[in-house]
């Protein structure tokens, strides 16, 4: 299980994204997807068996791959990459070359960290565009999940607008590798200038 990103937050240290292992991470992604702030995830009722099935499937999947992401070398949140082409949503917008999809999942947790989650976005869009074929995120966020909304925003996504999907209604996004680069400079201007 190697490594393939890392990125060093000036706050809050390293993150990195290693390739996930549907078995030997089964237990670890069961308790995260299964927990009640996973809602959004759609996996509620999933045991590990199916834990480990569904990961299989993407690890199989031409178009989809899945990342545990680490910070300060532990694992704490989950990324997936998707071609819209051909997963997710086939049919359900104006795909364009260099379009990538993502998902990601922060772990449940009891004592969160204040900037966390924004930092572990930040590293997802990071990574992602650190593929020059790269041009634009897309996320399909369900349109009930405000707080990820108002998270994708931080970063630079656009509401495209609603769309039906067969598990959910769903809130389309971009983000351009541009919108990103200004938002990320913006929150550093921001954090500059925050007292210590």
């Amino acid at each position: 299980m190697s490594v393939v990103f890392t990125r060093v937050d000036d706050r809050l240290g390293e993150f990195a994204l290693r390739t996930l292992d549907p078995q030997a991470d089964a237990a670890l992604l069961h308790g995260w997807v299964t927990h009640p702030r996973s809602a959004f995830w759609l996996m509620q009722d999933a045991d590990e068996a199916q834990v480990v099935e569904e990961y299989r499937r993407i690890a199989a999947h031409p178009h989809h791959d899945a990342y545990l992401g680490l910070w300060r070398g532990s694992p704490a949140f989950l990324a997936e990459r998707y071609d819209p082409a051909h997963v997710e949503l086939v049919g359900l917008y104006e795909n364009r070359p260099g379009d990538v999809g993502m998902h990601f999942l922060c772990a449940p947790t009891g004592a969160p960290v204040h900037g966390f989650t924004r930092a572990v976005i930040r590293t997802v869009m990071a990574w992602l565009f650190a593929d020059p074929a790269t041009r634009r995120v897309v996320v399909e966020p369900d349109v009930r999940n405000t707080a990820v909304h108002a998270l994708n925003a931080t970063v630079g996504f656009e509401v495209v607008g609603p769309i039906t999907k067969p598990e959910k209604e769903a809130l389309l996004s971009v983000c351009t590798r541009a919108q990103f680069q200004t938002a990320t400079e913006r929150a550093a201007a921001r954090d500059e200038g925050a007292p210590a």
